[in-house]
């Protein structure tokens, strides 16, 4: 644990904020965080899925996030903001990917 912060506040801390910046682009993103028990206490494992689609593709791992990473930066806006930018451009890559498939099934 770091700084008394639980792995679980700062999961939900870091899912909430993902769900929050993804649903920006489309109400429709969700956020699904990975904590699978080798993880427990090190680390997260972030992907934005929209229907049965997943960024990143379920065939990678996920976006990797340290808990420590994570449990520092929520405390600062500079860091906040940059993974606000990262989230928003992931979901609109995934909404790209959906766009490209509902087009090629038309």
């Amino acid at each position: 644990m770091l700084r008394g912060v639980s792995y679980e506040e700062v999961g939900r801390w870091l899912w909430n904020f993902a769900t929050s910046h993804a649903k920006r682009e489309s109400p429709l993103v969700e956020a699904v965080l990975e904590t699978p028990e080798e993880r427990a206490g090190k680390s997260y494992g972030l992907r934005l899925r929209l229907g049965d689609r997943h960024f990143p593709a379920l065939h990678h791992p996920p976006i990797e996030f340290a808990y420590s990473e994570v449990a520092e930066g929520k405390a600062s806006f500079a860091w906040c903001e940059a993974l606000a930018k990262r989230v928003r451009g992931w979901a609109r890559e995934l909404l790209d990917t959906e766009a490209g498939a509902t087009i090629k099934s038309a």
